[in-house]
């Protein structure tokens, strides 16, 4: 059958929140297929490239969706969807295609990335079919039908991951996660220089509680005033709605809090993210009391001392994105480090031999990390 592709429209709100609700039921944790406000902002203020398919009879039976935001030059594949009785003859891949060919002919965007659940194999040959190369796993990292594991992908315009600034030395728990890195995208990090890392610390600090303070709007102005300079705030396509302040006015850490996906990203810290040292076993009891069992952070690759910090509390390597964030005419690497307080089971994860190396340095971290070395040994 053939199925014509064209661009959201307001008039189409109705039949989108059913088509997500046909294919993922009450468990989609994405205002973007359930919350009208959101959806009719998404299709009308520009930031966001949104392709819906229709049979022939006017059936809408597709949806997939690039949101973007201004100056970060980064865009995510969010809202892929087909209607059970339309999978399997590519649509999926041809929305993927259709979209990402879209954003990336405006000029505006260097990379596009997409978080993929891996409940099935099927969504990762998806965006890998379509250019998108794999960056690693995020384990237990959002609650959809149950908690769920999400993989991490990325597609580039052409040229940026030739102009990536180097990287000198980082912390030798991230060796792993560098091979996979290697392994799945070709970026040889031989010449970085693995320093030794810090030991988890474990249990209480001594650190006094840690304030959460969970006003949306407010935490938007404080943020804003707080890094009034955008080149000083980066964390694309997230806006904090809560700060975790430390009693004695130390640091306050901005976050993106969302109890219904059961998830929190640590977007900032003021005055510096190693500020924080000391204070995150306090802040992750905060953040798991707020309805959050699982933290992830953003930080530049060749920040050591914040790398430092985050992995000496238990913080795990779970992604390197390369090339991110373009500063002048250099591309800046990322990485993703993450903290959950569910136990990990990939028993009923479909791991993609694509992915199978960052499994795999996933594992090796998290045992460094969390296991005695005699008893790794044994």
């Amino acid at each position: 059958m053939t199925v014509a592709l064209c661009p959201a429209a307001v008039q189409d709100i109705a039949e989108l929140r059913q088509l997500y609700f046909d294919v993922y039921g009450h468990g989609y944790p994405v205002p973007l297929g359930s919350d009208p406000a959101v959806m009719r902002r998404l299709i009308t203020d520009g930031t966001a490239h949104w392709l819906t398919a229709r049979t022939p009879a006017g059936a809408l039976v597709g949806s997939a969706v690039v949101q973007t935001e201004p100056g970060s030059r980064i865009g995510k594949l969010v809202g892929l969807a087909v209607h059970p009785g339309h999978r399997g003859g590519g649509l999926a891949s041809r929305l993927t295609g259709a979209v990402c060919e879209e954003a990336f002919g405006t000029g505006r965007l260097d990379s596009v990335y997409a978080t993929v659940r891996v409940v099935t194999e099927g969504p990762q040959h998806v965006v890998a079919r379509n250019g998108f190369r794999p960056l690693g796993l995020m384990p237990n990292a959002v609650e959809v039908e149950g908690c769920e594991s999400l993989a991490l992908f990325a597609r580039y315009a052409d040229g940026v991951l030739e102009r990536r600034a180097p990287v000198g030395r980082v912390p030798e728990r991230l060796a792993a996660l560098l091979t996979a890195t290697a392994s799945g995208i070709g970026i040889d990090y031989a010449g970085t220089e693995r320093l030794a890392t810090l030991p988890t610390v474990r249990g209480g600090t001594g650190f006094d509680p840690i304030e959460l303070i969970g006003a949306p709007a407010f935490v938007r102005r404080r943020f804003l005033e707080r890094f009034p300079d955008a080149g000083d705030r980066f964390f694309p396509l997230h806006m904090p709605n809560a700060v975790l302040v430390a009693a004695d006015g130390r640091f306050e850490a901005y976050a993106d809090l969302d109890p219904v996906a059961g998830s929190c990203a640590l977007v900032a810290v003021h005055p510096r993210p190693a500020a924080v040292r000391g204070a995150l076993e306090a802040m992750m009891t905060a953040v798991t009391r707020a309805g959050a069992d699982y933290a992830e952070t953003l930080l530049p690759l060749a920040d050591t001392e914040a790398l430092e910090v985050f992995l000496a509390s238990g913080f795990v390597p779970s992604a390197v994105y390369p090339a991110m964030r373009r500063i002048r005419d250099r591309f800046h690497d990322y990485v993703v480090l993450s903290r959950t307080s569910r136990q990990i089971d990939f028993r009923q994860a479909a791991v993609s031999p694509l992915l199978q190396p960052y499994l795999a340095a996933y594992l090796s971290a998290w045992t460094s990390t969390y296991l005695p070395l005699n008893e790794v040994s044994r």
